[in-house]
């Protein structure tokens, strides 16, 4: 078994996939269209979806957003150079919620960014992803 996507419901779907793919440089996989049941799917990710997790983009038609609950916590990234992710972040216009630097209680460094319906996505540096957030 392996994590196929992560599914994620958002308000206007062409600006979701101009953040996913100019923000954070994903790559469109493919759209589809449900005129029956009035949604419009999404697939994004960094590699194809038969060798990674991607992310799924649902667009309910005539829903522009949601709340998101006190359940939902992020999506991680591992990157890098995490400084610099932040600033390419910052260049193409997203939001840097948490600016870069150890966790809590940890020497991980982190940060975060919002997507425009309020997602957090948490970047971690590659060297560390591997380590548990708290060591």
């Amino acid at each position: 078994m392996r994590i196929l996507h992560t599914m994620l419901r958002v308000g206007d779907l062409a600006r979701s996939i101009r953040f996913y793919q100019d923000v954070l440089g994903m790559r469109l996989l493919r759209t589809s269209e449900n005129p029956e049941y009035q949604y419009s799917l999404a697939f994004l990710g960094y590699d194809d979806e038969d060798k990674t997790a991607v992310i799924e983009l649902t667009y309910n038609w005539g829903v522009s957003e949601y709340e998101l609950g006190t359940a939902y916590g992020h999506i991680a990234i591992g990157v890098d150079d995490i400084y610099a992710t932040c600033e390419a972040v910052r260049q193409a216009g997203g939001k840097i919620t948490r600016e870069p630097g150890p966790v809590k209680g940890g020497k991980t460094v982190i940060a975060f960014v919002e997507d425009p319906d309020g997602y957090k996505i948490e970047f971690i540096e590659n060297k560390m992803a591997n380590a548990g957030l708290g060591n």
